[in-house]
């Protein structure tokens, strides 16, 4: 039996994400070092100078978020070359993409 030609002919690659259409479209990224919970009349109480103390150390990781989805996880250090003390985000962990349905 002949393989029909739908059946012999190679797939096609897929669109590719790097240089696609929207690769150059600006996205904003989320980075979430930490949450606090203060009672209301603490958070009221707050003026310049207050500290909020956050339920994470600096050594702990960072989770980035695009929207609501965790996107990775990393650590914050300090960008060699950038201005002095600018922050930037080693990653250690990308999340793994969804299988298109």
């Amino acid at each position: 039996m002949a393989d029909t030609p739908e059946e012999t002919a190679p797939q096609e690659p897929g669109p590719d994400p790097v240089n696609g259409p929207f690769s150059h479209v600006p996205i904003e990224v989320i980075i979430s070092v930490g949450k606090a919970r203060p009672m209301v009349g603490e958070l009221l109480q707050l003026r310049g100078n207050s500290v909020l103390a956050l339920d994470q150390k600096v050594s702990d990781p960072v989770e980035l978020y695009v929207g609501s989805q965790l996107i990775a996880r990393g650590t914050l250090e300090e960008l060699e070359g950038g201005e002095d003390g600018q922050l930037a985000v080693r990653l250690t962990e990308v999340a793994s993409r969804p299988e298109p349905r």
